[in-house]
Order: structure tokens, then C-alpha cells, then sequence
């Protein structure tokens, strides 16, 4: 995965376009309507008014776009790249009645997707020269989990699972309700598919252990435990199976983390604490 990557814009248009509607009302942009006369026609820009790393550019082009297809729209700035303060990230022609309806859709993606890539960015330079990986979770907000975990990828980061359908993880009420490390253990390795990653949450040592002496887990989820404990179950693990810190993780922890040696370090921060970046749509 790059950091340019895209989604397919059959993905992405029904997101787009339901949140036009919702902007639109049922009677349109009445404000356009009456103050802009027919014709008029401008250039509009999209500036960062903020240093950041870019995303959005994809659906706030789309939005323009299915506001006014007769709209010309270039991106300046693609998803993934850096920016500084003063930037154009993106250029808008055409009717000024149609940039305007677009303009506040187009801003809201635009600036908490950015707002996400950049906040990875900064968890993930604070990684740089260990093998940790910084990974979202599904922390996301209601209908916006595709182009959030994409503005992570724009960020640098990685993802974990996307939805309840694509791994097995067991977390510590699973265990709690199904009798303990053991039996979930062995429950997973009886029902899952021979294609299914199993995941376990663990937050003492004594249950690594057990998980260890179970088998059976492809990663284990080391949860709210500090650098020594995550060290000690580093070294237990001894590279049997991938490991990952989470838990109170914030970009101030992040590079002591990943010195203890663990594989991932995930953060529901990443899509749920996010600041959006400041961007401007100006005539």
C-alpha cells in the first residue's frame, strides 16, 4: 500500500453524495440561489492555511464534481503529500453558484482527513528505525471507516482489521464470557477458517503464558501494559507470534514502545482524538 493510494470512486460516491444531500435540504442552496447571478464564473482555491499532510483531495474533487461535472477541478496536492501553510492543495473553475454548494462537503472531508494523515505522520516519525508498525483500529466515525483508515494509509500508517468480519480477536470480555484463555482459545482453532487470523488481548504476563502454552494465536494484543511489562512479553513471546502494544498510547509513549521491540502499536487516537486541519476555500 502507498501512501497515494485511492479508493474506487463506485466506493466512494454514495458517502459523497449522501452528505450533499444532507447539506442541500430539500430546497438547495437557497442563499446561491439568490445572490449569485446566472453565468458568473470564478476560480476558487483550496488552501492549507496550516503545515499537514494531505487527504481528502479525492472526495473533495468528487463533490465538486457531482455538484457540476462541467466543473474543472485539479488537484495540486495529492493524498500523502506534505504541505505548508499557504499551500493550494487544490484549483476549482466553472460556475461560482456550483463551487459554492460543493465548498463546505469538499472542506469538511478534506480537512478531517488531513487532520488524521497528519496526526499519523506524527505517531509514525516518532517510530522511525524500529520495526513498529502504527496501526488505526476500528475507533472510526459512523459511515466514514473506509476513507478514514485510508487517510491513516495517507499518513504512513497501517490498518488492522477493517471490520468484525475479517479476523478473530478475542478480547478480554470474549475470554471473561467464554470461560477463560483456554476455551477460546480452543473454540477459535475449532470453528475459524484455515484462513482467519487469530488475535488475543491479554494484559497480564501469566496470560501470555497460558496463550503460549495453548497455542493456536497468530498475534497476541498486549493491552494497557507499560514498556517493562511489554519488554518481559517481548521476550516471552521470543518471536512466536506477532505482537502488539495498545492501550494508552499517545504520540508522547509512541518511540518508547516501539524500543521495547513489539511488531505494531495500535491507536484508536489516530481516528477518534483527531483535530481537523484548517483548510480554506478562497475566491
Amino acid at each position: 500500500m502507498t501512501a497515494h493510494q485511492s479508493l474506487p470512486d463506485l466506493v466512494l460516491e454514495p458517502m459523497v453524495r449522501g452528505a450533499l444531500m444532507e447539506d442541500l435540504g430539500a430546497y438547495g442552496d437557497v442563499t446561491t440561489r439568490a445572490v449569485i447571478p446566472a453565468g458568473v464564473t470564478y476560480e476558487a482555491r483550496i488552501n492549507a492555511r496550516e503545515d499537514a499532510v494531505v487527504s481528502g483531495m479525492q472526495i473533495a474533487a468528487m463533490a465538486f464534481r457531482l455538484i457540476d461535472p462541467a466543473l474543472e477541478v485539479v488537484t495540486l496536492r495529492a493524498d500523502g503529500s506534505a504541505c505548508k501553510k499557504g499551500d493550494t492543495l487544490m484549483q476549482i473553475n466553472g460556475s461560482a453558484a456550483s463551487i459554492l454548494s460543493a465548498e463546505r462537503v469538499a472542506l469538511n472531508f478534506a480537512g478531517r482527513l488531513t487532520g488524521i494523515a497528519t496526526q499519523t505522520a506524527q505517531f509514525v516519525a516518532q517510530a522511525k528505525g524500529t520495526k513498529a508498525r502504527v496501526t488505526c483500529t476500528r475507533k472510526t466515525t459512523p459511515g466514514l471507516r473506509s476513507v478514514e483508515k485510508l487517510a491513516v494509509l495517507h499518513g504512513g500508517g497501517f490498518n488492522h482489521r477493517y471490520s468484525l468480519s475479517d479476523a478473530i480477536l478475542i478480547k478480554d470480555n470474549h475470554i471473561a464470557a467464554a470461560g477463560g484463555v483456554r476455551a477460546v482459545l480452543e473454540a477459535a482453532k475449532a470453528h475459524g477458517s484455515h484462513m482467519t487470523t487469530v488475535e488475543i488481548e491479554v494484559d497480564r504476563l501469566d496470560q501470555l503464558e497460558e496463550v503460549l502454552q495453548v497455542g493456536g494465536a497468530d498475534v497476541v494484543l498486549l493491552d494497557n501494559m507499560d514498556n517493562e511489562m511489554l519488554r518481559a512479553a517481548v521476550a516471552m513471546v521470543g518471536g512466536r507470534m506477532k505482537t502488539e502494544a495498545s492501550g494508552n498510547v499517545t504520540a508522547s509513549r509512541i518511540a518508547s514502545i516501539a524500543a521495547t521491540g513489539v511488531d505494531y502499536i495500535s491507536s484508536g487516537a489516530l481516528t477518534h482524538s483527531v483535530r481537523t486541519v484548517d483548510l480554506g476555500l478562497d475566491f
